[in-house]
């Protein structure tokens, strides 16, 4: 069995061992399986069955995972994204108007856009004219993006009405949770002890439970129906499909995917040559997404966990598909694990990815700018596709202002002009 699935993954010929492999994707499931509540409740909002939207988010990772494990051979894992259902929802939805159904529709549709581009000589070329401090700087954004995120879920950072974030009380249970839990996790994490984030979570969770912040009362109902699925998957209407709208939405969704999981995937990747077929993954599970009536699935950024833990095959990414099956099940168990609990991994985790920030020349203006723009919009505005889009805006911007012209390829040219236009119809 062992050789089979050495042969299947290549774990030797990776430097990896089938353990590692199981221990990362048992890490970067811990770290994404909020997304199964979470993601159901979001797309809730615009009327779909919440149990039923709640279904179709597991299936959708399911399905992604197996598709990044079995086609590109890859750590990484796809889901539903927070970010990509937030503009399913605020966007296509309520800002544009589409009724959730006709908002699926254009989801399918930029996935075919997304597969065209990933199945074509033009994801190699656009991965090759991006310039490598921007991919540094891709890599040191989301790093930064991360690590916010896990103070803002562990609660070390709250919102302030006058500086609009602040440092929290450490009197407060969720925030000493998240520091203790941190004590705990970086020195195993420092001296290499096998399954180190998997040990800080559980550690974080008893912590947790001592200081009162877990809710224990949701291991009440483990009930689950599939009855109402049928409601949202191949769900689509095409009612609106010669509207402008419409195709605002489409234009718009397709820049999101293509270049944020194209940052995203260049930024964290350790083995590169596995670029081309992680991005096709990517691409068939929108599609996917859309047909099992999920918002878009995303290359997530819990998988740099998996992949901090040691992660480098598909093995990874199938063994957090497969515990996707019976967390479907299983939810209110892993509602008990607080995010404090989870915290201390992404800060840890953000800061072996800021890290790629040495391999930009920050003594060169022209490429140090459009590099810090990128690092400071996406945690800032809590968005990887805006920091992406200001950093690609400001890289031509700067050049031709220096008069370094012959430094700008065109396909950065079409890159900051795309989302230069997405910034304007998100105005609209």
């Amino acid at each position: 069995m062992n050789k089979r699935i050495d042969n299947l993954f290549q774990i030797q010929a990776n430097n990896t061992t089938i353990r590692t492999e199981i221990i990362a994707g048992l890490t970067s499931f811990m770290a994404a399986v909020y997304i199964i509540a979470v993601n159901g409740a979001i797309l809730s909002t615009v009327g779909m069955p919440y149990e039923a939207a709640t279904i179709a988010t597991a299936i959708t990772a399911i399905v992604g995972c197996l598709f990044m494990a079995f086609w590109a051979k890859s750590p990484l894992i796809l889901i539903p994204g927070l970010g990509d259902t937030s503009f399913f929802v605020f966007t296509l939805v309520f800002s544009l108007g589409l009724t959730w159904q006709q908002a699926l529709t254009a989801v399918f549709i930029a996935g075919i856009v997304f597969t065209l581009t990933s199945i074509s000589k033009w994801a190699d070329f656009l991965s090759r004219s991006i310039p490598k401090s921007m991919i540094s700087a891709m890599t040191a954004g989301i790093g930064l993006f991360i690590a916010f995120l896990g103070l803002k879920n562990g609660g070390l950072i709250v919102a302030n009405e006058s500086t609009f974030v602040a440092l929290a009380n450490f009197s407060d249970p969720k925030a000493l949770t998240t520091l203790l839990t941190l004590l705990i996790t970086l020195p195993i994490f420092l001296r290499n002890v096998k399954g180190n984030f998997l040990i800080g979570i559980v550690a974080g969770t008893i912590i947790g439970a001592l200081l009162g912040i877990v809710d224990f009362s949701v291991l009440r109902d483990f009930s689950i129906s599939f009855s109402g699925y049928q409601e949202v998957v191949f769900a689509f209407d095409f009612s609106a499909i010669n509207t402008i709208n419409f195709w605002t939405a489409v234009f718009s969704l397709s820049m999101i995917i293509i270049f944020q999981n194209m940052g995203t995937q260049l930024g964290m990747l350790p083995d590169k040559s596995k670029f081309r077929k992680s991005f096709q993954a990517n691409a068939f599970s929108v599609v996917s997404a859309s047909l099992l009536g999920c918002s878009p699935s995303t290359t997530a950024a819990e998988s740099a966990t998996s992949i901090a833990a040691g992660g480098r095959t598909g093995l990874t990414s199938l063994t957090t598909g497969l515990l996707f099956i019976p967390a479907m099940f299983l939810i209110p168990l892993f509602k008990v694990i607080p995010n404090s609990a989870i915290a201390p991994v992404l800060i840890i985790v953000g800061c072996l990815m800021v890290q790629s920030i040495k391999d930009i020349d920050l003594s060169d203006f022209t490429q140090a700018f459009p590099a810090y723009l990128m690092m400071a919009i996406m945690p800032l505005s809590f968005s990887v596709a805006n920091g992406l889009a200001l950093g690609f805006i400001a890289y031509p911007i700067v050049k031709l202002a220096t008069g370094r012209r012959k430094e700008i390829s065109a396909t950065m040219y079409v890159i900051a002009f795309f989302f230069l236009l997405y910034f304007v119809l998100g105005a609209i």
